[in-house]
């Protein structure tokens, strides 16, 4: 195996562009358990240059130990709108080792404008222990995922390191072709410049918090508390949440996760979902709710602008426990309140009420749903009857793997797992309402993903589906539900490797996640198009593969497709 060091290794250190609130580490990385062979240790005695850099493939993960297969790409094309997030990856290798290595991107020229180098940032791509693909027996590997925010970094010998170029082209940025480059360097030598072009087309997209596709990627702040060492919901706490959560808006998301009682999950994650509704049972038999938790970290939320939905689960948790403080006892005390049994409605019908009181003087009662998570059709029966009769003014959200949707057709927010595609009629149906239906990917499939073994294309790929199905968005189960230490082990318990998370602690993105976002964007950018009566025949050819294709099956040519769905969509773009 093979041992790879960073320079200053587990050492807390701030970086002048990081906000002070998110103190950046750095950290050295774990053995690569998959041993070279032979020939590709021989590939490495034929790299000579210190210090070797090309444009690589977004939709691709490039190993640490290995010499790079990379293409012959020497000037990188890039297109996007105005307003649009862009990416693309360079692929840094040396045999000897490099210390002080760090990446300056230069202005964005055309003939008659210039843009800002600052509008594109540079990260150096960090790889985390994963599982390996489809094995019924997971192998393990090391994947490259995280993001990280270090403005320079330090190359082992025979090692590979991915850098990820992130472009956000101004709302206000004149159209055209813009002429940059990235220059790389190692302690100011051996300097690697790498050339690309802009196309600036003429189109806007719209700032996420106008963007109608509605993502759903369930919050853990929780997990930020753990993760960041901070008394949980402090004001340190609420101050950690910021930077993560504005990362999450602006990706699009709507939906704001909140919980009722005990952890609805019955502690799935490595970090329990700890309460934000307090819940007493006092001695003279009545109830009182304590919401100040609750209460501000929707206040915080909304503040970074996710504001269109609040989620609260669950009516039914999965392990049915509810628990509260009884003064008589002086103790807490955990109960079984099953859907159906006497004690059901006995309990939530005075929370339920005093709920909607607590809602409405709020003003958000017409934006709260009650959420469930794959329950049972039983379930379902019995905790729509009773809010129906409790609090009626209240929506509900289901992630649905029983097509329950068809049965209750007044629920808000529906999200069908991927392997169970709702009926478009039934789509349309409810949109006519006001309502949006999602899908879902979670522990599966296995493709397409976003794991951390995931190929990057796969995250795309979802949103090309989305728009393929016309679904109104996607969810996903977890954005921040972190394991121990998700930067070395991306492994948790009996899910895919990052199954549990998107994003990375103390605010770091990742490759999945800027896919993802590529995805929504495309998805935007077809409505908006249609919206603007252009002619999208290509692109819709290619909808229908995504529609019509075995969209589960790997085997299947979909790096390709999602190519030839970018390709379609800027040669759209430009009549």
């Amino acid at each position: 195996m093979r041992k790879f060091f960073v320079a200053a290794a587990a050492v807390m250190m701030m970086v002048g562009c990081a906000p002070k609130s998110e103190p950046m580490v750095t950290f050295a990385e774990a053995d690569d358990p998959v041993a070279l062979s032979e020939e590709a240790t021989a590939k490495w005695g034929e790299v000579t240059k210190a210090l070797n850099g090309a444009w690589g493939c977004a939709d691709v993960r490039y190993s640490r130990s290995e010499v790079p297969a990379v293409g012959e790409v020497e000037v990188m094309p890039v297109v996007a709108w105005k307003g649009e997030r862009a990416s693309a990856q360079i692929v840094l290798w040396t045999a000897q080792g490099a210390d002080g290595v760090k990446c300056e991107v230069k202005e964005f020229k055309s003939a008659d404008a210039t843009l800002p180098a600052s509008i594109a940032e540079t990260h150096f791509v960090r790889y985390t222990v994963a599982d390996e693909r489809f094995q019924v027996k997971k192998g393990t590997t090391l994947q490259p995922d995280m993001l990280d925010t270090l403005p320079t970094f330090d190359m082992a010998a025979q090692s590979v390191r991915p850098v990820w170029l992130t472009i956000a082209v101004p709302q206000d940025a004149k159209e055209g072709i813009y002429k940059s480059e990235v220059v790389v360097s190692y302690n100011g030598m051996g300097k690697v410049k790498l050339p690309l072009t802009l196309e600036v087309q003429k189109h806007t997209l719209a700032t996420p918090d106008k963007w109608s596709y509605h993502l759903d990627l369930w919050q853990h702040p929780t997990a930020v508390a753990r993760a960041y060492g901070l008394e949980l919901w402090s004001d340190e706490h609420f101050e950690a949440l910021k930077p993560i959560m504005t990362r999450l808006a602006n990706a699009g998301q709507k939906v704001i996760t909140t919980t009722l009682n005990k952890d609805p999950w019955n502690h799935q994650c490595y970090d329990a979902y700890e309460d934000m509704i307090k819940w007493t049972l006092k001695k003279d038999g009545t109830w009182s709710y304590d919401y100040k938790v609750f209460d501000r970290v929707v206040e915080t939320m909304m503040g970074l602008g996710i504001n269109k939905m609040i989620n609260c689960y669950s009516m039914v948790p999965w392990n049915c426990e509810l628990h509260y403080f009884d003064e008589a006892k002086g103790e807490q005390v955990t109960i079984k309140a099953e859907p159906g049994t006497p004690i059901f409605p006995e309990i939530w019908t005075p929370f339920l009420l005093d709920f909607k009181k607590h809602l409405e003087a709020k003003g958000w009662l017409a934006i709260t749903n009650i959420a469930m998570d794959e329950r049972s059709p039983e379930a379902m029966d019995a905790a729509v009857k009773v809010l129906e009769k409790c609090a009626p003014e209240m929506g509900f959200a289901l992630a649905d793997n029983h097509k329950s949707y068809k049965k209750y057709t007044m629920m808000r927010d529906v999200c069908v797992a991927q392997g169970q595609p709702a009926d478009h009629a039934d789509i349309l149906m409810r949109r006519e309402q006001g309502f949006n239906t999602t899908f879902y990917v979670c522990c599966g499939p296995a493709f397409p993903n976003t794991f951390t073994h995931s190929h990057p294309f796969e995250s795309e790929l979802l949103g090309w589906y989305n728009v393929a199905c016309d679904y109104d968005g996607m969810l996903r189960w977890a954005y921040n539900s972190w394991p121990e230490n998700p930067e070395m082990d991306s492994r948790f318990g009996g899910w895919t490797s990052g199954d549990t998370y998107l994003v990375y602690p103390h605010n770091r993105s990742s490759i999945r996640f800027e896919r993802l976002i590529d995805g929504i964007e495309s998805a935007e950018k077809v409505r908006q198009l249609r919206r603007e009566g252009v002619d999208l025949k290509e692109v819709d050819a290619v909808l229908e593969k995504v529609r019509t294709g075995k969209i589960n099956d790997h085997n299947e040519p979909w790096q390709q497709v999602v190519a030839e769905a970018r390709k379609a969509l800027n040669e759209a773009s430009r009549k």
